[in-house]
């Protein structure tokens, strides 16, 4: 009699396969379920005819010592109503709003920022903030 145990193979099984079929179906999904949203609203987006950038008709700075400035001439802070009033009134006659750019330095006080904000809105133009460093 034979008593010695048989050597017996173990049943193996190779899951390398399974893996890549795995990722392969994940990613599948994930790309279907974004293109298949039932929830999408179709809009049509507004298409410009000319540059809608805004144009810099009037351009006020502000230094870091509060100094305010229209080109290159100092503002005194009591005559800045007058002064964006009359440069509004000059750009009107060849531009229905007038835009007035704000260059102010981020170490400038904000008070000047929006005295010279409220000025421009008083005279009728659009306001255009920069903040510089």
């Amino acid at each position: 009699m034979n008593i010695r145990k048989r050597l017996r193979q173990k049943p193996d099984l190779h899951t390398s396969a399974l893996n890549d079929i795995l990722f392969i179906l994940l990613l599948f999904f994930l790309i279907v379920s974004t293109l298949a949203n039932p929830n999408v609203v179709k809009v049509n987006n507004p298409k410009g005819k000319s540059d809608t950038k805004a144009k810099q008709n009037i351009v006020i700075s502000i230094d870091k010592e509060n100094k305010i400035y229209l080109g290159q001439a100092v503002i005194p802070e009591n005559n800045l109503d007058s002064v964006i009033k009359v440069e509004v009134d000059k750009v009107k006659a060849f531009i229905d709003t007038p835009s007035v750019v704000i260059n102010a330095d981020t170490i400038s006080y904000t008070g000047g920022f929006f005295k010279v904000m409220g000025a421009a809105k008083k005279a009728g133009a659009k306001i255009v903030a920069n903040v510089k460093d």
